[in-house]
């Protein structure tokens, strides 16, 4: 047996220098049980074995998302990935966009309809607000043409979690697809895809699962492979057509899939069922947002987004007069606690706390009381 630990120690040198308590925006801290089963040997992705993990995670993640009308699909990738393949599938090139943005993952998909030769409309609100029903409806009656609306459900740079349900709702009201980026929303807040009618809802492992990168995942309604039918050019690696067809024949993936993530994502859903199932989880990461948020308001702090609409996976704070979000970053990053970075056009002036993936209660305590004390210097400063 070979043994190699110094080369180990090399690779951990660089990318773990020393110990950090992650409060990010993603990649997150995994949960322990997760890495354990990751470390499992690889096998062939065309082996019985790997059809039956890959048919038990589809099935957990359907009963998840509540997507019993829908086709669950993994594909190698981050989230954008599907976001690219929802353009590419479902919407006729040139056709138009209903784009709707609070965010910098908003514009993403702007920039994603429009590199795929699609015409974005634009239903753009201030950072920190969410988009409004009557809003969307106006939006919809003025644009009547557009073949889809796109919605961020959890904008990761504001910390603004949208009315997903009634949003949905107005869009199926006007005929339309609907298309989620639902990537640090996915594990956290609520997803009805069913009841709610969305068309493709779309995530990635390293956000509230607390898998590492490298996994995105989806529910696709059959109105969106109907469609995809008659759209020339989808491309070869996000043809959803052909990852259904795979799926349906052989429980797996037209390229390789990433064993170890989906490994990972199984272990995760079945953590959730022993602890109580779907609602008990999302009763977890609600306390633990709300304990977040009210530790944040105890340091006299302000919230960024706008109340009633916070986000169940992630807070982005106000500095206080005269302080950067960056000083703040560093500062706490030398105390051994990586939070995030402020993002797109308010970065200068917020931080931001994510509370995805493995943390305690001790972290969040810990959290807190480096928090106050870098708050109390960058002031005297």
């Amino acid at each position: 047996m070979s043994s190699y630990e110094d080369a180990v120690k090399e690779v951990l040198s660089i990318i773990w220098p020393k110990p950090l308590k992650l409060f990010t925006a993603g990649p997150v801290a995994c949960f322990p049980e997760v890495l354990e089963a990751m470390k499992a040997q690889m096998f062939s992705h065309r082996s019985s074995e790997y059809r039956e993990l890959h048919r038990d995670t589809t099935v957990r993640l359907a009963d998840f998302l509540e997507a019993k009308k829908s086709t669950v699909l993994l594909i190698p990738s981050s989230g954008t990935g599907f976001m690219e393949a929802s353009i590419r599938n479902a919407v006729t090139p040139g056709g138009k966009v209903l784009v709707t943005i609070i965010g910098a993952f908003g514009k993403r998909y702007r920039e994603v309809v429009e590199s795929n030769g699609r015409t974005a409309v634009v239903l753009e609100k201030a950072p920190g607000e969410p988009v409004l029903p009557e809003e969307l409806d106006d939006a919809l009656k003025k644009n009547s043409d557009v073949e889809a609306v796109t919605i961020t459900y959890n904008e990761t740079s504001t910390g603004v979690l949208n009315p997903l349900p009634e949003l949905a709702k107005v869009a199926k009201e006007h005929d339309k697809l609907v298309f989620v980026d639902s990537v640090s929303a996915m594990g956290a807040a609520d997803i009805k895809v069913d009841e709610w009618g969305l068309d493709l809802v779309f995530a990635s492992s390293q956000k509230a699962f607390g898998v590492p990168p490298g996994l995105a995942m989806a529910a696709v309604s059959d109105a969106v492979f109907e469609k995809a039918k008659t759209i020339p050019n989808r491309g070869w690696y996000f043809d959803l057509l052909k990852y259904k067809k795979y799926l349906e024949t052989q429980w797996s993936t037209p390229s390789t899939p990433p064993i170890p993530q989906i490994i990972g994502l199984n272990v995760v859903l079945r953590i959730i069922e022993k602890i109580g199932g779907k609602e008990a989880w999302l009763k977890m990461y609600g306390e633990r947002a709300e304990k977040i948020r009210k530790g944040v308001l105890d340091l006299g702090l302000e919230l960024f987004a706008k109340p009633g609409y916070y986000s169940p996976t992630i807070t982005v704070v106000k500095t206080p007069p005269g302080i950067k979000g960056v000083e703040v970053y560093e500062a706490m990053r030398k105390r051994g606690f990586e939070i995030a970075k402020g993002y797109g056009p308010i970065k200068e002036y917020t931080f931001r706390i994510g509370h995805m993936g493995y943390i305690t209660d001790e972290d969040i305590r810990g959290l807190f009381d480096n928090l106050r004390e870098v708050i109390e210097e960058l002031k005297k400063k």
